[in-house]
C-alpha cells in the first residue's frame, strides 16, 4: 500500500502547512506500506512515525519544518542524558515500543532550525527539539535522505535496536552557499543507550559532533544502566565539526564501537573519549582504524571541549584542574579500558596532535596505538594513563615538544 501525501490534502508550494494532512498519511498507512512524498515542498510542523511503515521522500521532495513555534508541542524526551521537557522534533516516535519503521529516497528533510532555534532558546526550562528523535525502536532503516538545519542535535536514537543508516546526509553547519546557519550544540547523529547500530557511507557536515556514542548522564543514566553497544560506523566523510566520539553522556556503558575506513576534511578532530568525574559507567573496546584527518580550518581552536585530533580526556570541559589531585573513588567514578587507534593519518594546525588524560584516582588504561603519523600545532601528551602501548607512531608538532612529560 503507498499514501501519496496530496491524497490527503497536503500542498507543495512552500507555504502552506500540511501537519495534519501529512499525519493522516502516515495514520492512514497500513502495516507494511509507505507514506509518499512527491516532489514540492511540504511545510509541516512535529510528525509522529508508526511501526511498520516507510516514509519515502521522491527526489526533488521537501519536508519542510514549520517556522512557528506552535506546531512543536512540548513532550517528555531524552536529552544530553536526561529525561527533560523538550519541543517535538520534526520526525519523532513516541515512547511506546515501535519495529520495522523506514526512512528512504533521494529527498531533503529540512528541520528549518535557523527559524526556530532563538525560540526555542527563549525558555531554559524546555529543550530544543531535533530533526528527528526516533526512540524505542527495533529494525529501524534510514537511506538516501539529506537531513538540514536542525534546531539542534540533527538525528537522535534513544533506546533503539538494529538499526541501519546508509548513503545519508546531514548538514547542521552550512547552508547551500556556505553561510553558517549560526546554531550550537548541533551533532550530527547521536546513538544514545542503542545495540546493534549500522552507519555507512554517510556524509556529516556538523557543527559539533559528528557523531556521538552516549548511554544517559550520571544517576540518572546509571539506574537505567542501557549501554550502547556493537556499533559500526564505516566509509563516512565528516567535512566539518568535531570527528566521532565516546560520550561525554557515558553512565550506562558504551563498548564494542568500531569506527574504520572514515575521512575527515577540515574537522578538528577523529576521535574523542570523554570520560569525566560524576558520570561512572564505562567505556572499553573502543576501535578507531584505517581513518584519516585534513585540517588546515582555523576557526577550530583547542579548548576545553576539544583538545586534540585523537583526545581521551577525563577532565573534559574543565577549564583548570589538577591532574594530579585524587578524589574518592566512588559510582560516578568513570572506567576507560581497551581502547585502539590503528592506522591513522592525521594532519591538523590546531590542537594537540594527540591528547591522553586519565583521572589520577582511576588511570585510564590499556590504550594501544600503531601505525600512526600525527602532526598537529602541539604534539602529545599523556597522563594517568596505565598500560599505554606504542607501535610505529610518529608524532610532530608547530609549536612546544612533540611529547610531554610521561608519553613514551
Amino acid at each position: 500500500m503507498k499514501i501519496d501525501i496530496q491524497q490527503c490534502g497536503a500542498v507543495g508550494d512552500g507555504r502552506t502547512l500540511c501537519t495534519a494532512q501529512i499525519q493522516r498519511a502516515i495514520d492512514l498507512c497500513e502495516k507494511g506500506g509507505t507514506v509518499y512524498i512527491p516532489r514540492g515542498s511540504f511545510v509541516t510542523g512535529a510528525l509522529f512515525l508508526k511501526s511498520h511503515t516507510t516514509l519515502y521522500l521522491e527526489e526533488g521532495a521537501y519536508l519542510l519544518g514549520s517556522a512557528r513555534l506552535e506546531d512543536y508541542p512540548v513532550k517528555g524526551y531524552p536529552y544530553e542524558g536526561l529525561d527533560q521537557l523538550c519541543y517535538a522534533s520534526l520526525l519523532n516516535t513516541d515512547g511506546a515500543p515501535h519495529e520495522d519503521i523506514a526512512i528512504s529516497g533521494k529527498g531533503v528533510i529540512d528541520a528549518n532550525g535557523a527559524a526556530l532555534f532563538a525560540q526555542q532558546m527563549r525558555d531554559p526550562a524546555v529543550k530544543r527539539g531535533r530533526a528527528a528523535c526516533i526512540r524505542n525502536t527495533r529494525n529501524l532503516k534510514i537511506k538516501g535522505v539529506t537531513f538540514r538545519q536542525s534546531p539542534a542535535w540533527c538525528l537522535h536514537l534513544v533506546y533503539c535496536e538494529q538499526v541501519e543508516i546508509e548513503d545519508v546526509q546531514i548538514h547542521t553547519k552550512y547552508d547551500e552557499s556556505g553561510e553558517a546557519y549560526g546554531i550550537y550544540n548541533c551533532d550530527g547523529i547521536d546513538v544514545d543507550s542503542c545495540q546493534d547500530v549500522v552507519i555507512r557511507g554517510c556524509l556529516i557536515s556538523s557543527q559539533d559532533d559528528g557523531i556521538a556514542v552516549k548511554s544517559g548522564r550520571d544517576e540518572e543514566g546509571r539506574r537505567a544502566g542501557i549501554p550502547s553497544r556493537h556499533i559500526l560506523i564505516e566509509n563516512c566523510t565528516f567535512p566539518s565539526g568535531f570527528g566521532v566520539a565516546m560520550g561525554s553522556e557515558m553512565s550506562g556503558g558504551v563498548e564494542d564501537v568500531r569506527v574504520q575506513n572514515c575521512v575527515f576534511q577540515n574537522a578538528f578532530s577523529i576521535a574523542s573519549i570523554k570520560a569525566i568525574r560524576g558520570r561512572g559507567g564505562y567505556i572499553r573496546n573502543i576501535r578507531y582504524e584505517d581513518c584519516r584527518l585534513t585540517n588546515h580550518n582555523p576557526e577550530y581552536q583547542d579548548t576545553r571541549y576539544f583538545r586534540g585530533a585523537i583526545y581521551v580526556d577525563g577532565f573534559y570541559g574543565e577549564e583548570t584542574f589538577d591532574a594530579d589531585a585524587a578524589v574518592p573513588v566512588d559510582e560516578g567514578t568513570p572506567l576507560v579500558e581497551d581502547i585502539c587507534f590503528q592506522n591513522l593519518t592525521i594532519e591538523t594546525t590546531a590542537g594537540n596532535a594527540i591528547y591522553l588524560c586519565g583521572l589520577p584516582e582511576q588511570h585510564f588504561r590499556n590504550i594501544r596505538m600503531e601505525n600512526i603519523m600525527a602532526h598537529g600545532k602541539y604534539g602529545m601528551k599523556v597522563k594517568n594513563i596505565d598500560g599505554l602501548e606504542q607501535k610505529n607512531v610518529s608524532v610532530t608538532c608547530s609549536q612546544g615538544p612533540v611529547l610531554s612529560p610521561g608519553a613514551s
